[in-house]
């Protein structure tokens, strides 16, 4: 009986490391271009978190082919309520192409206080506008 309590807790610890490891990155981001109808490849983005009077740098990334970033928050971290600003440097997408663009950084703050919850943040992009929201 004692032996078979031991497997028992065994694999309930198993199995909670292994839903841990496979938790979620708590924020992506996903970046179309409007006026070519595909996703924005090759998009640096940056990761602030404000503290105090600064914002401080958490990660940066690049949009993949699908012009998403599925994990943008430091994996060694867990997100903590707060202000946040994800930086868009879309100046330099639109450079590669050889096209013209108003902004070249696009900035989102956003709060977060439910940190359990997953943040999406999609931008959708023209030269000359843009658009975001909260997504899922």
């Amino acid at each position: 009986m004692k032996r078979i309590k031991q497997l028992v807790l065994a694999c309930a610890l198993a199995s909670t490391t292994a839903l841990a490891a496979a938790a979620p990155n708590p924020l992506s981001v996903h970046v179309l271009d409007l006026q070519s109808g595909q996703p924005a490849a090759g998009v640096d983005v940056t990761l602030e978190q404000h503290v105090g009077e600064q914002w401080r740098q958490l990660s940066t990334g690049a949009t993949n082919a699908q012009g998403r970033i599925p994990a943008l928050y430091p994996a060694d971290k867990k997100m903590t309520a707060g202000e946040y600003r994800i930086v868009f440097n879309i100046g330099e997408y639109y450079a590669r192409y050889g096209r013209a663009t108003f902004f070249s950084r696009i900035p989102v703050e956003f709060s977060a206080d439910a940190t359990a919850e997953h943040y999406h943040i999609p931008l959708l992009l023209s030269p000359f506008g843009y658009s975001t929201y909260r997504g899922n």
